[in-house]
């Protein structure tokens, strides 16, 4: 093991993995630092990758040159198209992991990346000289590095519930990190508290699937790496089932056990993602809850109960779940519970995800108050790279909001307030038109390609798809379809209109007209396009004055993101109100944007703002209040 570093990285779950090797990859001699490597990328959650929101990042981190994108298709058993009755903005792809085999996936991918290596120890503290980090402290010994990433999910002080028992644990069956939470403590760094937690598994043969609903994967399933070809594999059925009125009971009855109502947990749990026993609660007139029920892996009989959450005494948790139909008879493999942990409010991080108060310290994952692998690894990618990057004093990569869902997911964390996980939807990119999971490459492939982490011939590929995709656009827009073939296509789709010749791109901007029945009429016979390229086609065409409309949005509000703020403007404004200096003071926006999606923060103050700034700018000093 060496002693010097050019990076270090804390903790091997998903923000790590994608940290250290993007790290690697660009060249840093880069130490991965686990207590146990067996747990590295482990799923201690869902056993899933992807989802509403969620799909889109996973396809932006491969479009950086993340792993995460290529781990699961290798090792997925179910991939499925979500929202594909909505409009594509909010398409999102979602796969079942076998858990076992991403682990060992990923695992094998970080033995044998040059210029990684893999440390097993417990990291009890960083080493600090002259305000920026020099390192870390590891069982008696210390590692050198110029940067040190921290990714330490739930560890941090993590304290696990099971009804009126409490066990210290960053997760089931590992101790939790106390020390070094400690320490970042001691150095000024805030901390507070959060919860998650995770439902009872069951056996697989212990289930009566006939009394629930199958949930198949999609025939053609898409890839979620632009390296994948193709998904290949022979996909396992999820189980949809429903609690109900006797379920329900049980849980009210025992609330005065449960540890989120008793007091007993402090720490604020996601809103999004509740326990069973909170819906209950909130949702009083919900006659039941839905639930899938679906397979940790091709080798094991775990079967993860989604939707069931809880950290009910084990009693309680038994005669809850045979209370719902299909499970009657089910066997629980391992208990639900609830964990506590410290994490470190992310306005104390650049949008970099550099540490404000250490240099050379950055944060990522669940310890900036997310939730979610896909977060994680979002944040995780972006920390190796901007490591990487500031050891040779580079431009960071920092993803603007029009660019991408990192960049929303980013922004969001340095801006607002965290007072619950946070966990990313479509719904929070306001530009979610442009950020579609089908062209995260066209969007952040130049990225990737700067920090050496995706192959120029992947960008050549992507530009010449890009450039068959323009041309089609251009020859639908001058191509005429005869009225009798506008007829014939009309009839086909159960459309109705005049009967008149139309342009080609017109009669695609048609609810059911398709790419594929548009060519049968077209004068000049197929597009010769691939499928994906067919798709980018549709949805250009057919949202395109929507697509115009956000680019234009987008271009307006990124002139406020031009105006940086210099970093020792002082908000201290009188003009200012008193809400808009406490949250300046405490954010420290980098810019006007920033500046004017913190909460609190008025379009008038935004235009003081503004005047100082430039005032700053010209006398090379510090704004001052209003005489």
């Amino acid at each position: 093991m060496r002693s010097n570093y050019d990076i270090i990285v804390v903790g091997g779950g998903h923000a790590g993995c994608e940290a250290a090797l993007a790290a690697a990859r660009m060249g840093r001699e880069t130490a991965l630092v686990t207590i146990n490597k067996y747990d590295i990328a482990r799923m201690p959650c869902n056993p899933a990758i992807g989802g509403l929101a969620k799909g889109q990042l996973v396809r932006e981190v491969d479009a950086l040159g993340g792993e995460m994108g290529r781990c699961i298709d290798e090792t997925g058993i179910q991939f499925r198209m979500l929202n594909r009755a909505k409009g594509p903005a909010v398409w999102s792809p979602r796969a079942q992991a076998d858990k076992a085999a991403y682990h060992r996936r990923m695992l094998g991918v970080i033995e044998c990346q040059e210029r990684l290596s893999l440390v097993e120890g417990e990291c009890t503290g960083i080493i600090v000289g002259g305000g920026a980090v020099e390192g870390i402290e590891i069982e008696g010994c210390s590692l050198r590095g110029k940067r040190v990433v921290l990714a330490l999910g739930t560890f941090p002080n993590g304290l696990m519930h099971i009804g009126e028992k409490k066990i210290p644990g960053g997760r089931e069956g590992e101790p939790p990190a106390c020390r070094i939470s400690d320490q970042l403590v001691r150095l000024g760094i805030e901390r507070k508290r959060l919860k998650t937690g995770t439902p009872a598994r069951l056996k697989r043969s212990s289930i009566d699937f006939s009394k629930c609903e199958e949930q198949k994967g999609d025939e053609d399933p898409v890839p979620f790496s632009f390296r994948t070809e193709r998904i290949d594999i022979e996909q396992l059925s999820c189980y949809i089932t429903f609690t109900n009125d006797r379920t329900h009971r049980i849980i009210r009855e025992n609330l005065d056990r449960a540890p989120l109502f008793s007091g007993q947990i402090q720490g604020v749990g996601p809103r999004y993602c509740p326990s069973i026993e909170d819906k209950v609660v909130r949702f009083a007139d919900r006659e039941r809850h839905q639930l899938f029920l679906e397979p940790e892996g091709l080798e094991t009989e775990e079967i993860y109960i989604n939707g069931l959450a809880t950290s009910l005494p084990m009693d309680v948790q038994e005669e809850m779940i045979r209370t719902i139909q299909g499970l009657e008879e089910a066997e629980i493999v391992r208990y639900g519970y609830a964990i506590e942990y410290d994490f470190y409010p992310p306005y104390q991080v650049f949008p970099t995800l550099e540490s404000r108060k250490i240099g050379g310290l950055y944060i990522a994952g669940q310890s900036n108050g997310t939730s979610g692998y896909e977060e994680a690894a979002a944040q995780g990618i972006i920390a190796g790279i901007n490591a990487s990057i500031s050891i040779s004093g580079g431009k960071p990569v920092i993803p603007a909001r029009h660019q991408a869902y990192i960049g929303v997911l980013i922004d969001d964390l340095v801006t607002k307030e965290i007072d619950e996980p946070y966990r990313m939807f479509t719904s929070r990119a306001e530009h979610r038109l442009l950020l579609r999971q089908d062209n995260a490459e066209e969007r952040l492939f130049r990225f990737g390609v700067r920090c050496g982490l995706v192959d120029r011939e992947a960008w050549k590929r992507m530009v010449v798809r890009r450039k068959r995709v323009g041309s089609a656009h251009r020859r639908l827009l001058g191509e005429v379809v005869p009225a009798k073939d506008c007829n014939k296509l009309f009839s086909r789709v159960g459309e109705t209109g005049a009967r008149v010749a139309q342009r080609a791109a017109s009669l695609l901007r048609r609810p059911r007209v398709g790419i594929e029945e548009l060519e049968k009429a077209l004068p000049g016979g197929p597009l010769g396009l691939g499928a994906r390229e067919r798709e980018a086609l549709e949805i250009r065409v057919k949202y395109e004055g929507y697509i115009r409309r956000q680019r234009r949005v987008a271009e307006r509000l990124l002139q406020l993101d031009l105006i940086n703020i210099p970093g020792d403007f002082s908000f201290d404004i009188d003009a200012l109100s008193t809400e808009a200096k406490e949250k300046l003071n405490m954010f420290r926006p980098v810019n006007l944007g920033q500046a004017s999606r913190i909460s609190g923060v008025r379009t008038a103050d935004l235009s003081i703002l503004m005047v100082y700034i430039e005032r700053h700018r010209k006398d090379g000093k510090k704004g001052k209040g209003v005489e």
